[in-house]
């Protein structure tokens, strides 16, 4: 029988997850550390693996795998693998500089990512393989599922050759092999062409679960008008953090803003009525953002399923140069779900009032209903 969630929306039941024989799994579970988002929409499918009882060995690197030891503890084993170099420019001609220059660094690293996985597996035998957007990371000799939003590659003012040729080469780095788990929904999905109509990969393939969040509903009150949440590389997390405070004295109501810097973890002030933390948690944050009447951050796509996840209205700020979150924020302004402005345009206040009359994404079904459908996947 399905379970209502408080919003009215149909959530099917999670039962444990065996492989067809009942045996229990050993999984090898590796995590993209290009920031965090990764790791933690991938926390809550490694946590109820691990609650029914599976065997998980977690790959990572950076920050990303600093966060999965933090959570899960002695609950796994890890291992720390260097990542794939992340393409980020200030603007266009800079992006295909930079891109031509890792191409090559990029594709010796899936190979050599490829050819450690062989070797642990001619010292250790596991029964799945799970990657979350580390391509190498997966073999012919193991069952293999890749978790990816990002099917298509979405290109500085949408070249078409470039893209094609992206959408190619991703086809050839998800394998031939690999089934596709897509953390978004098939039809009105969250991700627009990301994760839709991919030019050469097969649809047999690929499976659409919903979203994924770490960050759940909180029976709190909504008692702020505004979280403000300051993320990214540097420099544009700083140059990101001096637009809002040079505006945030012109805002009305009740703000709080995180700065998005754990060096200075538990430093906090009040500047004329604006609660400013250098750093919240991830337990500190999902209390302000399920407090808070309206979310300002980033356009990253961990981001926005969590917003989703909460039902909140939001205010985007893409990144400069992650043609991604750009592309995010964009198409979400064409579906007249969310407002977004480029940095560089910023008017807090303005931009606000504005993005308070979006009515946000509502997802047909929530996380649990995606983690179920996730384990009836990698159970078949």
């Amino acid at each position: 029988m399905l379970e209502a969630n408080v919003r009215g929306q149909v959530t099917p039941p999670i039962e444990s997850v065996r492989s067809p024989t009942g045996a229990r799994l050993k999984i090898l579970f590796a995590v993209a550390s290009w920031g965090l988002g990764h790791s933690t929409r991938d926390l809550p499918l490694i946590q109820r693996l691990l609650d029914d009882g599976h065997e998980i060995t977690i790959i990572s690197a950076g920050r990303a795998l600093a966060l999965l030891k933090q959570e899960l503890g002695r609950r796994c084993d890890f291992l720390e693998w260097p990542d794939l170099p992340q393409g980020m420019a200030k603007n266009a001609p800079l992006f295909y500089a930079k891109f031509l220059l890792n191409l090559p660094v990029a594709l010796r690293a899936i190979i050599s990512e490829h050819r450690a996985v062989d070797d642990l597996l001619d010292q250790q035998s596991f029964d799945r393989i799970v990657s979350d957007t580390r391509f190498g990371i997966r073999s012919r000799r193991v069952r293999s599922y890749q978790i990816s939003h990002g099917l298509r590659f979405i290109a500085p003012h949408r070249a078409r050759l470039l893209e094609i040729l992206m959408d190619y080469v991703f086809y050839r780095c998800y394998g031939r092999t690999t089934h596709l788990v897509v953390p978004d929904f098939k039809d009105g999905g969250l991700s627009g062409d990301l994760a839709h109509d991919p030019r050469f990969l097969s649809t047999d393939r690929i499976s659409y679960i919903g979203i994924l969040s770490g960050v759940r509903r909180l029976d709190v009150p909504c008692d702020i008008d505004c979280y403000v949440s300051i993320s990214g590389p540097e420099p544009q997390r700083t140059i990101l953090e001096e637009a809002i405070l040079d505006q945030v004295d012109d805002l009305s109501g009740s703000v709080v803003i995180s700065l998005g810097k754990p060096e200075e973890a538990g430093r906090s002030w009040t500047r004329r009525g604006v609660t400013i933390h250098s750093y919240v948690n991830r337990c500190q944050q999902q209390q302000l953002m399920n407090r808070s009447h309206l979310v300002v951050s980033r356009s990253g796509y961990t981001t926005m399923m969590e917003i989703a996840e909460l039902g909140k209205r939001a205010l985007y700020i893409p990144t400069p140069g992650q043609t991604e979150q750009e592309y995010l924020a964009e198409f979400h302004a064409r579906q007249g779900t969310y407002y977004s402005v480029s940095q560089n345009r910023l008017d807090l206040p303005r931009d606000i009032r504005i993005a308070a009359d979006f009515p946000g994404y509502r997802p047909p079904y929530l996380t649990d209903g995606s983690i179920g459908r996730f384990l009836d996947i990698i159970s078949s």
